[in-house]
């Protein structure tokens, strides 16, 4: 899969934002890149509190965007590059601008009051209890109007609906049913984890902070968050959502955001009998040191917690995180891309990643991202910056003046851009190329088993993928040293890809890697 941001990947009417027309004429870069399908971010009507996941409107699309019709021709057009589409849901929350919100906070007495989480303040006046809101401050906000409290997980902007409602569920199921019957091939949903909270509304207990998984959260990591999110419950709103995807034809998707690091936790929203999510999206490698023991020890942890039958996925960079090439540091962005694309399951890319290109530093007052304005350090601004297309003043993105686009470039753009990279033998969009078609003809790469090698140098994490006759090695040195591996398993090897050189470089039955490189070898 490939994640476009709408605002960020191509701008059609020069207003420096990114719209539905502008992925279309760009449609056709994304089939030649070789990936599947395409998940777009929220492209619905909003007022863009939080850029689009603050939701007014499920069933059309934002103007800034463009139209429904230009929404049809973008799947049309996708569909005819043999390219599925994945839309963005946002089931945890609507705006307060959405119409059920409006009417909800109308009265007490509203029909739709229980669409969303009320409740009187305690004796003293203060919040019903000590949740807080992930970008910071309590999760919830007093309503004068009607002297109540309303929930809201993130911004208090985005009030989270009940989906403890039957009328609720039914809504959103519609919802679900709009895009199927228009003929979408399946749903990523944010915060899927989020959707089912304690009945009770019990405190959260404290914690000494972050748990090491994930990047620091501020003021947010001094709770322990069990009864804000991931109530029991939810199991059955996702094998009831199932159903409802499941009466389409041929088969959609259902992809769920879901930040946990426990994995008999992670893994149960397969359902026990895997009649809930397909996916849900695996973060493990987004925030884990780039070491080998480490990143093995997450790759070995989830092949032995996944169920039977169950598809594994892994995911190096999204709107949320840090761009790939920063976190990791842009020397191993090539032993990244080969390792995303040869571990066994389906892979998700960010789009400009293919480009390697980097976070960009936007200073504090001139942050957009709501989440900046109120934990500055954790802006994610940076990573959402205008696909570089070319070596113009805007990159290709936009007819409008760099000082127009709604974020800056990268100051590298001039010389990192697809129209550099493009007829580059040594670039890193053809390393994403030359692994993607491999991935795409190897049966190994795309069904194939996953077997980690033991006897490997430390600072290499080393292992076959396999389905019958065709057979691989992957090879990956973590480290800032030269390497080699010894075994006769690559005696008589076929070199196939290299991450820094031409061609891997064998010898008899040693392996020699340059620092940071990663190989394919087929056996």
């Amino acid at each position: 899969m490939y994640q476009i941001y709408p605002r960020s990947f191509m701008d059609s009417t020069g207003n420096g934002v990114g719209d539905l027309p502008g992925i279309t004429a760009r449609l056709g870069y994304v089939a030649d890149l070789g990936v599947d399908a395409v998940w777009i971010s929220p492209f619905y009507v909003s007022p863009m509190r939080d850029f689009g996941y603050d939701v007014a409107d499920y069933t059309d699309v934002d103007p800034l965007f463009g139209t429904l019709g230009d929404f049809d021709r973008l799947l049309e057009q996708a569909h005819r590059l043999g390219l599925k589409v994945i839309v963005d849901i946002v089931p945890n929350h609507t705006s307060d601008e959405h119409p059920w919100f409006i009417e909800s906070r109308g009265s007490r007495s509203s029909p739709r009051r229980d669409w969303y989480v009320w409740r009187d303040p305690k004796p003293d006046g203060s919040p019903p209890n000590n949740w807080l809101g992930a970008f910071g401050g309590s999760a919830w906000e007093w309503d004068a109007a009607t002297e109540q409290f309303y929930l809201h997980s993130f911004i208090p902007e985005q009030p989270d609906l009940n989906w403890r409602n039957a009328e609720v569920v039914e809504a959103m199921h519609d919802v679900y049913r709009f895009w199927l019957d228009r003929g979408v091939d399946g749903f990523r949903i944010d915060v899927a984890h989020r959707i089912m909270k304690d009945p009770d509304l019990r405190d959260n207990p404290p914690a000494p902070g972050s748990d090491g998984n994930f990047k620091d959260l501020g003021e947010y990591d001094t709770l322990h968050h069990i009864y804000d999110m991931g109530h029991l419950d939810i199991h059955q709103i996702y094998r009831d959502l199932r159903t409802v995807v499941d009466a389409y034809e041929p088969p959609r998707v259902l992809i769920g955001e879901v930040h946990i690091f426990d994995w008999a936790a992670w893994v149960a929203y397969y359902g026990a009998d895997l009649d809930e999510m397909h996916l849900p999206f695996n973060f493990s490698l987004l925030y884990a040191a780039w070491d080998a023991a480490t990143i093995r020890a997450k790759v070995d942890e989830l092949e032995a917690s996944l169920p039977d039958g169950a598809w594994p996925n892994y995911v190096l960079g999204n709107h949320d995180e840090s761009r790939l090439a920063t976190r990791f540091g842009p020397e191993r962005a090539r032993a990244a891309a080969v390792l995303l694309l040869t571990l066994r399951g389906t892979p998700t890319l960010y789009y400009g990643d293919e480009l390697g290109m980097q976070q960009v530093d936007i200073p504090p007052e001139d942050q957009q991202d709501p989440w900046a304005r109120l934990e500055p350090a954790l802006g994610r601004d940076g990573a959402r910056t205008p696909m570089q297309w070319d070596a113009s003043a805007s990159a290709g993105f936009s007819t409008a003046p760099p000082d127009r686009l709604w974020l800056p470039l990268t100051p590298d753009h001039a010389s990192t851009n697809v129209a550099v990279q493009q007829d580059d033998p040594t670039s890193i969009l053809t390393l994403y190329r030359k692994l993607l078609a491999l991935r795409r003809g190897s049966t190994a790469l795309t069904r194939g088993g996953y077997e980690p090698i033991d006897d490997v140098p430390t600072g290499v994490f080393a292992y076959y993928r396999t389905a019958g006759d065709d057979r691989m090695l992957i090879a990956i040195n973590f480290s800032n040293s030269s390497v080699a591996v010894d075994t006769d398993a690559v005696r008589d090897a076929v070199p196939l890809i290299s991450s820094e050189r031409q061609s891997a470089n064998l010898r008899g039955s040693s392996l020699e890697l340059s620092p940071n490189e990663a190989v394919l070898l087929r056996l």
